[in-house]
């Protein structure tokens, strides 16, 4: 009973300390829920500014794997290049290195202090009213979950406490003394638990208990060595069914941890005992007798070491990815929508899903704008062969505008800012005004065939003018796709300076119109068809006027 007692709290702290860091991940994220997607935006043809924003990320969201899975997503929607992840994928796996610390400080006298986070953060997240120290205190609170993790793994561990359970766990780990096996218990525990964190934790815990893999100090850089193969598994199982640039990308991450694995075997074979020699000259004076640091130093050491030699060969990554990963033999880049791919593995992490979409949805405010214009352009050449054009892009900005919408509904079951549900908010009501404009496009190809049809026969005069008028809605789309995409509150007065001449532009055609009719100098039948043109297209700058103004 006492065995098994001492699994399940084994088992309790483990699941306390991960947790913990999916709280403390999930808080940090929200906390720079604006600033990740910038961030890796920023890696774009620089492998050094790619480290470093892959090293800074997975610090935020406190895991490799997630980074990564992230980066697929990213490379699978067309917005990143394989050689842009190759950085950010190495920078990622010096940013992981972070959880051993936090490990090993659980081991140290002070972590008892570090326990009353988890009270403060609880505090801080109840009774503060603002919301960004409420989230704060959501961080705080996870870390001091994860010092509460390792605390209970540790008790369970602890040699004074536990000496006969402690001693058969010690000659079972001494027992595995073969360096390759090592290797693979690394690799097949992190494949199954699917993070390399917490294995590394447990790790740390059992050396900071005295526990050694293989019987010596050295046993234990393998299984770290074959952790890092391991959480390759998440972003290999992601890529599935993704495009062949998603699964190069996650080739490179398993190319880049085996490659490094090699290197450090070899190097652990030719210097034996490494462990020793590294601990007497470098950690006992800084750290005497703490074998978890010099673990967590190891883990570091590791995949710097692998970025600071693999980084040159970035290029060389790519292409044998591209030997290993080959495109489906015709396998065309076609676009089926007017979205691309709104990949849910973005979904993670919801900033960057959401900044995604909203990139996107400027595509589709092009695409209706586009075929706005198409319809125009027929009803002056009165081109009624234009209308079934129109109405297949209506149907593909139906289908774009189905697909966000369910995009949009996953994100608001995620854990979100209240800035991020205020944009997904208006985003539904701008995807209505996309959809409208298109619908607008299809009346305008309406009037062409009464236009035709009816042998209807307007002046130059009104051409001209609805051709000018036309001409400024296209100036208020141009600027109000702006003001959208880039969030520049400074361009909505122009918005509204433009929507007031196109208005004033309806209401002098109209007026001219209805002189002409009483003068007897304009068929009546084409006052419907004139009327109607003017409104749809004068309905048409509001939509794009309230697109404009959705970012307020």
């Amino acid at each position: 009973m006492e065995v098994l007692g001492l699994v399940l709290q084994l088992l309790g702290g483990l699941g306390a300390f991960l947790i913990g860091m999916e709280m403390m991940s999930d808080s940090m994220s929200r906390l720079a829920h604006g600033k990740l997607r910038s961030m890796l935006n920023k890696a774009a043809g620089n492998r050094f500014a790619g480290v470093g924003i892959g090293a800074a990320v997975t610090v935020i969201i406190q895991s490799s794997s997630a980074t990564t899975v992230m980066v697929v997503g990213l490379v699978n929607a067309g917005i990143m290049t394989l050689f842009q992840a190759t950085s950010i994928i190495m920078g990622a796996n010096i940013g992981t290195t972070i959880t051993a610390w936090i490990a090993s400080l659980g081991s140290l006298d002070v972590s008892s202090f570090l326990l009353v986070l988890s009270v403060v953060g609880v505090f801080m997240a109840m009774l503060a009213k603002n919301e960004k120290v409420k989230v704060i205190g959501n961080v705080l609170a996870g870390l001091g979950l994860i010092f509460v993790g390792l605390a209970f793994m540790s008790d369970a561990m602890d040699p004074d406490l536990h000496p006969e359970i402690m001693d058969a766990i010690t000659f079972a780990l001494e027992s595995v003394n073969n360096p390759f096996l090592l290797l693979l218990i690394g690799v097949v525990a992190t494949g199954i638990v699917q993070s390399s964190s917490a294995v590394t934790s447990i790790v740390v815990m059992l050396a900071s208990a005295g526990a050694l893999f293989g019987g010596s100090g050295d046993g234990v850089y393998y299984v770290v060595i074959g952790s890092n193969i391991g959480t390759c598994v998440t972003a290999l199982l992601s890529s599935i069914g993704a495009n062949a640039n998603a699964r190069r990308a996650a080739v490179i991450h398993l190319l880049f941890n085996c490659f490094g694995a090699v290197i450090f075997t070899i190097f652990l074979l030719c210097w034996q005992p490494f462990g020793t020699t590294f601990t007497d000259t470098v950690l006992n004076r800084l750290f005497p007798g703490q074998h978890q640091f010099q673990i967590a130093l190891f883990h570091t050491l590791f995949n710097v070491t692998c970025t600071c030699i693999f980084l040159p060969f970035a290029k060389g990554f790519v292409r044998l990815a591209n030997l290993l990963v080959r495109d489906k033999k015709g396998a065309a880049a076609q676009q089926t929508d007017i979205l691309g791919d709104l990949d849910e593995r973005l979904l993670r992490q919801p900033s960057v899903a959401l900044g995604h979409l909203y990139q996107q949805m400027g595509k589709m405010i092009t695409y209706s704008m586009a075929t706005l214009t198409e319809a125009f352009e027929a009803f002056m050449s009165k081109n009624t062969s234009a209308k079934e054009d129109v109405q297949a892009r209506n149907a593909r900005l139906s289908d774009a505008n189905r697909a966000a919408v369910e995009y949009l509904v996953k994100l608001s079951a995620s854990s979100l800012v209240l800035e991020d549900e205020k944009t997904i908010s208006s985003m539904h009501y701008v995807l209505n005004d996309i959809v409208r404009i298109g619908e607008l496009a299809d009346n305008v190809t309406k009037y062409t065939d009464h236009y035709e049809k009816d042998g209807l026969v307007f002046s130059s005069e009104f051409l001209n003018m609805t051709q000018e008028m036309f001409d400024k809605i296209k100036k208020l789309y141009a600027v109000s796709l702006a003001a959208f995409t880039e969030k520049d509150f400074g361009k909505l007065k122009d918005v509204d300076a433009i929507e007031d001449e196109i208005d004033n532009y309806r209401r002098t055609l109209v007026n001219k119109h209805i002189k002409r009719l009483n003068e007897g100098k304009c068929q009546p039948q084409n006052s419907s068809v004139f009327i109607n043109l003017v409104g749809n297209l004068e309905r048409a700058a509001d939509h794009l006027t309230y697109i404009a103004h959705s970012i307020e």
